[in-house]
């Protein structure tokens, strides 16, 4: 039994908002309160979150080629995931050039 669209595209969508928003909270908590956890936790999730995402990347594009109906809901999933690169690219810059 395949997944719906709109249920494959909503997991592309709940994936980017967890990391968006840990990304937010350890660049503006670091920001914020200059307490170094937060910088340590934002280095932690630049490693461990693209794992995570690739892992889930993989798994939709899986996904996609056993059922190729779902071919374009997946490319849509994986494309919102995606657009969290160019902003954790700039988080690191921003974190790097802190100090």
């Amino acid at each position: 039994m395949s997944m719906e669209n709109n249920e494959i595209i909503k997991i592309g969508k709940s994936v980017f908002k967890l990391f968006f928003l840990l990304g937010n909270i350890c660049l503006f908590g670091y920001l914020i309160t200059k307490y170094d956890g937060f910088a340590v936790g934002g280095y932690f999730l630049l490693v461990f979150g693209t794992f995570i995402n690739l892992l889930v990347i993989l798994g939709i594009m899986i996904y996609a080629f056993i059922y190729t109906t779902k071919f374009q809901a997946c490319l849509k999933a994986v494309g919102i995931i995606m657009i969290n690169i160019p902003i954790a690219i700039l988080y690191a810059f921003i974190g790097l050039n802190l100090n």
